[in-house]
């Protein structure tokens, strides 16, 4: 059955953007077939393209993530992924708070337990930072969707 993950930060225009650009690069590389989607919180953003720097960075690495645009997180959500991962705290606290069950919470984690498993690690808003901030968070993004990448083949999603 096809998985269908979403990504989740503050605007939808930095980080889970950047994550859903590496996922989907990921799986049409190893050839899997899941759905990758992101969002945010922020309806500042709302329809907006990636932040320019996320572009760029991405870029450097063969991922065009200039097409997406920013959404909005919605209760459906819930209903339609099977995963939802977090960049941070406070990512976590918004979408647990339009939990409807505990199943809806069961679907959320933070993005980089994938990789430094229970440790709730945050991934840093590069917003108000340069290049290298957007290089940082691409370098742990793209480490937490290797590990993800595994557990797709390993049917353990």
């Amino acid at each position: 059955m096809k998985k269908k993950i979403l990504m989740v930060c503050l605007g939808n225009i930095c980080r889970s953007p950047l994550a859903e650009g590496i996922l989907r690069h990921k799986l049409l590389e190893h050839k899997l077939d899941a759905e990758v989607d992101s969002c945010g919180f922020e309806a500042f953003h709302n329809g907006d393209r990636p932040d320019r720097r996320g572009i760029e960075t991405a870029k450097q690495f063969g991922v065009d993530i200039s097409g997406l645009r920013a959404r909005l997180f919605k209760p459906e959500d819930f209903e339609y992924f099977d995963r939802i991962y977090v960049m941070d705290a406070n990512n976590y606290r918004d979408v647990a708070s339009m939990a409807r069950t505990k199943d809806d919470l069961k679907k959320v984690d933070f993005i980089m337990n994938l990789s430094e498993p229970g440790s709730n690690l945050a991934v840093p808003d590069p917003y108000y930072g340069g290049r290298a901030d957007f290089s940082k968070t691409y370098e742990m993004l793209d480490k937490a969707t290797d590990r993800l990448i595994i557990k797709l083949r390993k049917g353990e999603l």
